[in-house]
C-alpha cells in the first residue's frame, strides 16, 4: 500500500468521527465517506443497452439491433463519435450534480468519475481527456471547474492523458435554459476554440471531451467542432448524468 493510502486509512477514523458518513443526495448516514445510501444507489438511473449505435441513447428492454441508429441521430447525425454517460438524469443525479457543482463538494469527484468510467471502453493512455471549459471569469467565482476535476480523475484511472487547457472559452455566455437549438448555436459561435498552444497535443488524436451534464448537447456540439476543426481524430463525449426523459418513461 502506497504511503498516500496508508495515510488515508489512519486518519479515515478520525473523520468519521469528526464528521459523521453522509449520503450526499440525501443526508442518510451510511458506512463509510465518499458513497451513497443503498436507496439512492438503487434510484440512480445506469443507461442500459441496446442503444443507439452512434450516441448510445438507451432503446429499452425491446429495442432494435444492435447496429441501430435512434431517430434524432438520423435526423441530425451527430458530429462526435458517441457519449459515454454514467447516469440519465435524475433527482438523485441532480441532487449529485449540485453539490459537486455548486456545493463545492469537490470530494465526490472520485465517485463521479467512477460511473463514468463504468461505460467507457477499457483505459487507453494515449487519449486525450479535455474537459469543457468554463469563462475564466466563471472560473474565479467558482474556484474550480467540476469538468476537470472529472477528467483528472479518469487520467487516474488510466483513461487517457489530462489536456486541462485544450479548450478555451474566449468569451462568457449567458444561461442556455429556454432557448432553442438555433438560438443557443447563435450564443455559442465563436466562444470555445482550441487553445494555440495545445493544437499539436489535440492534432490526429481521439479526445475524450468531458463535462457533468449534458443536456441539450449544444456546448458540446461547440467543444466537439472546435477540436474537430483542429485536427482531433475522434472526439467521444463523457458525462457523469445525461438529460434524457424520454428514456426514464417519462
Amino acid at each position: 500500500m502506497s504511503t498516500s493510502r496508508l495515510l488515508a486509512a489512519s486518519i479515515a477514523p478520525v473523520l468519521d468521527f469528526v464528521y459523521p458518513p453522509r449520503c450526499p443526495a440525501c443526508g442518510g448516514a451510511i458506512a463509510e465517506q465518499g458513497g451513497l445510501c443503498a436507496v439512492c444507489w438503487e434510484d440512480l438511473a445506469i443507461p442500459s443497452e441496446p442503444s443507439c449505435a452512434a450516441c448510445q441513447r438507451p432503446f429499452g428492454d425491446r429495442g432494435p439491433d444492435e447496429a441501430a441508429i435512434c431517430a434524432p441521430c438520423l435526423a441530425d447525425p451527430p458530429l462526435h463519435d458517441g457519449i459515454a454517460a454514467g447516469t440519465l438524469y435524475t433527482d438523485v443525479s441532480r441532487k449529485l450534480v449540485l453539490a459537486f457543482k455548486h456545493g463545492r463538494r469537490i470530494a465526490l469527484a472520485p465517485m463521479l468519475a467512477r460511473l463514468i468510467a463504468a461505460r467507457l471502453p477499457e483505459p487507453n493512455a494515449d487519449r486525450v481527456i479535455v474537459p469543457v471549459p468554463l469563462h475564466p471569469r466563471r472560473l474565479w467565482q467558482r474556484g474550480y471547474n467540476q469538468a476537470a476535476l472529472l477528467g483528472g480523475q479518469l487520467a487516474r484511472m488510466g483513461h487517457g492523458c489530462m489536456c486541462v487547457d485544450g479548450l478555451v472559452r474566449t468569451k462568457p455566455t449567458p444561461t442556455l435554459g429556454g432557448l432553442g437549438k438555433k438560438a443557443r448555436a447563435k450564443v455559442l459561435a465563436g466562444s470555445i476554440r482550441v487553445h494555440a498552444k495545445r493544437t499539436a497535443a489535440i492534432r490526429g488524436r481521439d479526445v475524450l471531451l468531458v463535462d457533468d451534464v449534458l443536456t441539450s448537447g449544444s456546448t458540446s456540439t461547440a467543444c466537439v467542432k472546435a477540436l474537430k476543426r483542429d485536427g482531433a481524430r475522434s472526439v467521444t463525449i463523457a458525462c457523469f448524468a445525461r438529460v434524457l426523459d424520454e428514456a426514464l418513461g417519462h
